[in-house]
């Protein structure tokens, strides 16, 4: 089984517990096969894309305008990150201002005041290209991630692994300042993400 994940996130596998933060365990346990109905799986996948559209995951998850996006219940209507930002082909803003100039690496997190640019233990980054669904509807974002050759030929378990290690995408569930998380919590998600995986990855359109 491949290993690689969507922003360079290393593993050593995916079996037993796996700690994401000093106090939370996240588990990548996936159903047995069988188990779980194609009706299920779509079930799963709708929850799925509520967190893939939710401002926290989708204002990252734009094209190749390299433009992050501002929206949710304090921005009003969408629209691209101010100060006119633009992350480049980096995707990490080297080629104008580095997205780490307000977007500070911080260990242990933290900088959750309202109005100040969130701190996450990593460096913070736009995803590739290729994962743009800002905007997209939930059949398109399903077909995309389905696919081994706009996924980057990734299994489910990959897809649930990257949520595991990836620390920026833990932000979503703990943004601070005032900020809507993303729906549900990370566990339910990973659980949704394998569940979606083991119903063979349906999508509205089969």
């Amino acid at each position: 089984m491949k290993t690689r994940f969507f922003i360079a996130a290393a593993v050593a596998g995916f079996t037993g517990t796996l700690a994401w933060a000093a106090s939370d365990e996240i588990t990548i346990l996936p159903p047995a096969e069988g188990s779980v109905s194609v009706e299920q799986g779509l079930v799963a996948w709708g929850r799925i894309y509520e967190v893939a559209s939710h401002p926290r995951c989708s204002n990252c998850h734009v094209g190749d305008s390299n433009r992050p996006m501002w929206s949710g219940p304090s921005y009003g209507k969408a629209r691209p990150h101010g100060m006119n930002i633009n992350a480049g082909e980096s995707r990490i803003g080297a080629e104008h201002i580095p997205c780490a100039t307000c977007h500070v690496t911080n260990k242990t997190g933290g900088n959750s005041g309202a109005h100040m640019a969130p701190q996450v233990a990593a460096e913070w980054q736009l995803p590739p290209v290729e994962f743009e669904w800002n905007g997209k509807s939930s059949i398109e974002v399903c077909n995309q991630l389905r696919d081994p050759e706009r996924n980057g030929d990734r299994t489910f378990m990959d897809i649930a692994g990257h949520l595991d290690h990836d620390v920026i995408l833990h932000w979503a569930w703990a943004p601070g300042g005032g900020r809507e998380p993303a729906p549900y919590s990370l566990q339910e998600h990973v659980n949704d993400v394998l569940a979606w995986g083991v119903s063979g990855m349906p999508c509205a359109n089969d």
